[in-house]
């Protein structure tokens, strides 16, 4: 069992915490939050801390890390978060809902977030920092690269490959043997018919890209 400082107290960190108190192994010991959003000391009964002093509170020896936070910036603020925890020493636990579908947990990479009813199905790799919500379909031989972001209902159809950066808008598609290039976002309800272009926005069906707009302008 591993003691876990959650990032954040917003509404996916107060998730990553009921998640992780009534369906994991771990114990919840406290929060961080960065120095200028520090405005309670505590949260659900626990201790919140100015991310830039949480290694002095909580010893990387002792606590590992848990950073569950959202898309935004196209998952690069998560990343920010992500590697500065890494720079401070800290290990990272992942959560896996006991409720999604997986055959080989082994496959997941750290600081994972997955959601109940997922199906991941074998023969595809998650790496670390990645965020899966709920009721997703996640197909086989695939490979979903790092800080990539998946809403729910989404499908990933078998052999695709995801670099990172990448978010996936509710409903949408991914047809087989797709590769979908770094920083792309893909609308709700979105179907990708054909592989993608870097820091793309592709919404319909078939999926088309936005012309004269990044994915990191829109989110």
């Amino acid at each position: 069992m591993a003691k876990v400082i959650i990032f954040g107290v917003l509404d996916t960190a107060e998730l990553a915490h009921y998640y992780l108190q009534h369906d994991s192994e771990h114990e919840v010991a406290g929060f961080a939050v960065n120095r200028e959003y520090l405005a309670d000391e505590s949260f659900h009964g626990l201790p919140v801390v100015a991310f830039e002093d949480v290694e002095k509170i909580f010893s990387p020896a002792e606590y590992s890390f848990f950073a569950p936070m959202t898309g935004r910036n196209m998952n690069r603020n998560r990343e920010k978060i992500y590697n500065e925890a890494k720079a401070k020493g800290y290990s990272f636990i992942s959560y896996i809902s006991s409720r999604a579908t997986i055959f080989d947990k082994s496959v997941v990479g750290e600081n994972c977030f997955i959601l109940e009813d997922n199906t991941i199905q074998p023969y595809t790799t998650i790496g670390n920092n990645v965020v899966i919500w709920s009721g997703n379909h996640i197909g086989h031989h695939g490979k979903i690269k790092d800080h990539v972001f998946f809403t729910s209902h989404v499908v990933m159809s078998g052999h695709c490959v995801i670099e990172p950066y990448c978010f996936f808008g509710v409903n949408s598609t991914i047809r087989d043997y797709m590769h979908i290039e770094q920083g792309t976002l893909v609308g709700m309800a979105s179907a990708v018919t054909k592989d993608t272009e870097e820091w793309g926005i592709y919404i319909g069906n078939p999926a088309k890209k936005v012309p004269g707009k990044k994915s990191f302008e829109a989110y």
